[in-house]
């Protein structure tokens, strides 16, 4: 099965942090299922940092394809098609990371690791 990763379940897992849930993490490490990290998650990362919110990410920002290749996840490319559709939800939710990692999910057909209830808004499947 594939899954596609929130940016908090993506640092969660990078940190060992307690508050990913014994369901993702136990998505998260089989083997068999495929793990895609998005482009946006890149991008919320180091704003996100550049901006004082995640002073912890540093490492994260200057390793961030090595860290998604050590644990065999798979990069997911911001297409066209996803910015299309990220832009023409109907929901109100406003932050961009959201609204793109609900768009990936919905278009790529896999469900996003997340305990963010927001994601109720866009009516994509998520697994917490």
């Amino acid at each position: 099965m594939k899954y596609l990763l929130d940016t908090h379940a993506l640092l969660w897992w990078w940190t060992d942090d307690p508050q990913l849930s014994p369901v993702a993490r136990a998505c998260i490490q089989n083997e068999a299922n495929t793990i895609l990290v998005s482009a946006a998650s890149a991008w919320e990362i180091a704003t996100k940092h550049r901006l004082g919110k995640l002073s912890l990410a540093g490492e994260a920002v200057a390793r961030f394809n090595e860290l998604v290749e050590l644990d065999a996840f798979q990069h997911l490319p911001v297409t066209y098609l996803h910015a299309l559709r990220a832009g023409g939800q109907g929901a109100e939710r406003r932050d961009p990371f959201d609204r793109m990692l609900a768009a990936q999910s919905e278009l790529e057909g896999v469900p996003l690791i997340s305990c963010d209830f927001a994601f109720t808004a866009f009516r994509v499947q998520t697994v917490w």
